[in-house]
């Protein structure tokens, strides 16, 4: 019997390879053995290579992406070596755009291009049947020097699809990728689903019993792959109205054109369970100008209004995205970009850089901006005529700095509070960057409580003297919300006298090995409720055991 071993490399542990699993799931019904392996780009090289051959498959797949095509190389041409005689099969994004060159560069066999379900499958079949494999659409392979192409394979039916997920596989508190539809209604020039037009959607009935079935397995995330779920209101609408209906613990993710939102889907989102949905908005510039370039036919004005809505249910999770070295976005736009996304105040604010993917036109204009990127993937922007090369090494250092201080939310207080000390988000940010140049910080590894000690540190160097107990108290109150309550360091002084923590523990009947109490020479009541900064002694009682604060109060 014909052995496949289908292997993905992910980019980190938590994730999971939905392809293989289609492949898997739409080839079971053919006579072969095929096995799922999942390692990660993190993996020693050398353990993946004896974990394949252990298997001794007589074919082995790889699921391709820009994060993980080097690594791939590398492994396949171990892979020939030890084992010169396996079959190797290509497919995914990073391959399925010059398919001629990569199958000429790499030691492998077959390359499959685009959506490789039929493909695949056809391939597996005539393999197993000792058939000829002209023809068969989707596909590259070699004979000898000569690389054969059987021509582009139309787009696949969706409801042709099988789930992707055995009912063997253990996915309880796993965060699972699932798709409901395939394609884009848009046309962005950096983005592979331009290359595809329409968007193709799986039966609503069917989604909804796949969906129960993550609940029912105890899934802690789904996260949807659909480059943006809400193309068709009626099908999001419905999906939407079944998940809030439920009761479950299981939490859901959703890419989502913000500007697209009905009246109609913004208010039935307000009454979603708080913390049931999560949803990524691809701002990408707020300059119209640039918005135009790009192909995006969305105005900033609007994204903003619609986000502005889902904010005041504050029952969503909202994560918004920019792109620096966009064309004809200079430095002077992005900072104001930057500064209307974080005005808008989402759980999570990622910058990302610009990638010229294989494909995507915005890699054929590339010579039109001047834009110098990377040979090596994930090909990302170096210099334009726009960017230079050291502004964009200034925003991968801010990036980095938003991403600790500000995405991981346990700095959420005093941060909001330093950069009001700055005429921008994007000025504090960007002095802090050039602090962490001058202490070497950017080199070298730092502990958790040295996070807090370097804005400590840096307040006192850079912001307003009279700001500093205020930023002090901040600073105990994101610490002891967020971190162990033993051990603590020596900047965290412990402000509550032996007798004051009596009397409140008497009066209040707070125990001892469940809540933390300590004392605040603010009234932190109001600056949570409203950011005032009000003298005033506030005791605040924390729990123990998770990050959340069981009382504020005001008097003994």
């Amino acid at each position: 019997m014909l052995k496949v071993a289908l292997v993905g490399v992910n980019s980190q542990y938590i994730h999971s390879n939905l392809a293989i699993r289609y492949l898997k799931s739409y080839t079971k019904d053919l006579d072969y053995h095929c096995e799922l392996m999942e390692f990660t780009i993190n993996d020693r090289i050398e353990n993946i290579l004896e974990a394949i051959i252990e298997t001794s498959p007589d074919v082995i797949g790889f699921s391709c992406y820009i994060w993980n095509m080097e690594y791939i190389g590398r492994l396949t041409g171990l892979i020939k070596l030890v084992i010169p005689e396996v079959t190797i099969i290509l497919g995914g994004p990073e391959v399925s755009y010059d398919g001629v060159e990569i199958i000429k560069c790499y030691d492998v066999d077959y390359l499959v291009e685009g959506e490789g379900e039929e493909t695949y499958r056809e391939l597996i079949n005539a393999l197993i049947e000792g058939n000829k494999i002209q023809g068969i659409k989707g596909l590259f392979y070699k004979e000898g020097s000569l690389v054969h192409y059987e021509g582009a394979r139309r787009l696949i039916n969706m409801n042709a699809l099988t789930f992707p997920y055995d009912t063997l596989e253990d996915l309880e508190n796993k965060i699972i990728y699932y798709e409901a539809s395939r394609g884009c209604p848009f046309n962005c020039s950096y983005c592979l689903s331009s290359t595809t037009h329409g968007v193709r959607f799986l039966e609503g009935d069917r989604v909804k019993a796949e969906l129960q079935y993550f609940m029912d397995k105890g899934v802690k995330l789904v996260k949807f792959v659909d480059r943006t779920f809400n193309a068709r209101k009626s099908f999001s609408l419905d999906i939407w109205k079944f998940l809030i209906s439920l009761e479950t613990r299981t939490s859901f993710h959703f890419e989502i054109s913000a500007d697209i939102l009905s009246e109609e889907e913004i208010i039935l989102l307000k009454t979603a369970p708080k913390g049931r949905f999560q949803f990524e908005i691809g701002v990408q510039t707020t300059n119209e100008e640039v918005l135009k370039k790009i192909n995006r036919g969305a105005k900033y004005s609007l994204i903003a209004e619609k986000v502005m809505k889902l904010r005041e249910g504050d029952n969503l999770k909202l994560h918004l995205d920019l792109i620096a070295g966009l064309p004809k976005e200079d430095m002077v736009s992005f900072k104001k970009s930057f500064n209307d996304v974080y005005a808008l105040r989402p759980e999570a604010f990622q910058l990302g850089f610009l990638k010229l993917l294989k494909g995507s036109s915005m890699r054929e204009e590339a010579e039109e901006n001047k834009m110098i990127y990377s040979p090596y993937a994930p090909y990302e922007i170096l210099v334009s005529k726009y960017i230079s090369y050291q502004e964009l090494r200034e925003l991968k250092r801010i990036e980095e700095l938003v991403d600790k201080y500000y995405n991981s939310g346990k700095f959420s207080n005093v941060i909001d509070y330093m950069t009001g000390q700055y005429n921008t988000p994007f000025d504090f940010y960007k002095k802090l960057a050039e602090y962490f140049i001058i202490k070497g910080y950017f080199r070298i590894s730092i502990g958790k409580n040295e996070y807090y000690k370097v804005l400590i540190n840096f307040f006192n160097d850079y912001c307003p003297k009279e700001s500093f107990e205020a930023f002090m108290e901040l600073l105990r109150y994101d610490y002891l919300y967020f971190n162990k309550k033993r051990g603590m360091p020596d900047f965290i002084v412990k402000k509550i006298s032996k007798e004051e923590e009596l009397v409140l523990r008497e009066k209040y009947s707070l125990k001892v090995k469940e809540e933390y109490i300590e004392k605040f020479n603010i009234d932190m009541d109001r600056f949570l409720n409203n950011g005032e900064i009000i003298e005033k002694t506030s005791y605040v009682v924390f729990n123990i055991s998770n990050p959340e604060v069981t009382a504020i109060i005001n008097n003994l």
